[in-house]
């Protein structure tokens, strides 16, 4: 598989697992909640024979470092996203995020002064308000989570994350994207992004919007069950200058419901 985290990077976060692919002009890939990087597996081996590809767990996701004695909230995000540049050594390379990722590859635009070619926001977090009826109760008993026997957490899991897909993807896939929240470490640091969530990260940017120094791209599956597509409508509203595609009969994460869809879509921008 060409995705891999061959790479370990330490942040002001802890530990980050990395991986990169590819000859060519430098590319990021931002995942969001509860997602890691493997959500972009299936993009990565077309856009590697294009692109410099970069990859990372964010700090608190999927292999890289969980400890409670990090905070892993947007703004930290943010600014490990510009450490990660920094590593990397990327001056203006192309992004493309998802869900959260939006939010962190935002602040670090905005307000960390990282430049970018080109940004592709996919079903993104970017505006108020944000967050499910669940989110929210999480949100205020998360010691009540915290103590769940191991095998009911992971009904939890495996229902939250089948609500944002409205395809079928690979039996495979869905195991992986599940199977790092399913350990001791993994459950406490799935509750204790729900308890670390703040409409204030993304307040911070939202009058910003309007100042982004690169060309924007926005796709949106438009049957999101988590994010619906009035949402990317209303962003793209704050962003005149973005192009907008929305992707019909797609859920919340195109990138594993419709690869071949987002990569018309990012080949047709990019190029």
């Amino acid at each position: 598989m060409p995705w891999k985290l061959d790479e370990t990077v330490e942040t002001s976060a802890g530990t980050v697992a990395a991986g990169r692919l590819g000859n060519g002009a430098a590319l990021v890939l931002a995942h969001g909640w509860p997602w890691s990087s493997f959500s972009w597996h299936r993009l990565i081996p077309d856009l590697a024979k294009r692109y410099h590809v970069h990859w990372y767990d964010m700090p608190g996701y999927g292999r890289s470092e969980k400890g409670a004695e990090h905070r892993t909230s947007l703004d930290v995000q943010g600014q490990v996203f510009t450490e990660m540049l920094g590593y990397w050594d990327l001056k203006e390379p192309i992004v493309v995020a998802h869900d959260m990722g939006g939010a962190t590859t935002l602040r670090a635009h905005l307000l960390h002064d990282c430049d970018f070619d080109k940004f592709v926001l996919v079903n993104v977090v970017a505006m108020r308000p944000w967050g499910s009826e669940f989110f929210d109760h999480v949100r205020h008993y998360v010691d009540a989570f915290l103590g769940l026997p191991p095998h009911i957490h992971q009904a939890i899991v495996r229902a939250y994350i089948q609500g944002a897909i409205v395809n079928n993807i690979d039996g495979d896939d869905f195991e992986k994207l599940i199977e790092p929240w399913l350990s001791e470490e993994g459950q406490e640091s799935f509750y204790r992004q729900f308890a670390q969530a703040d409409e204030k990260y993304t307040a911070d940017v939202e009058p910003m919007f309007r100042d982004i120094r690169c060309p924007v791209k926005i796709i949106w599956g438009a049957d999101d069950p988590w994010i619906p597509l009035e949402r990317g409508k209303a962003l793209h509203a704050l962003i005149p200058r973005a192009s907008f595609e929305a992707l019909h009969g797609v859920g919340h994460v195109p990138q594993l419901e419709a690869p071949h869809l987002v990569l018309q879509q990012l080949n047709s921008f990019l190029s």
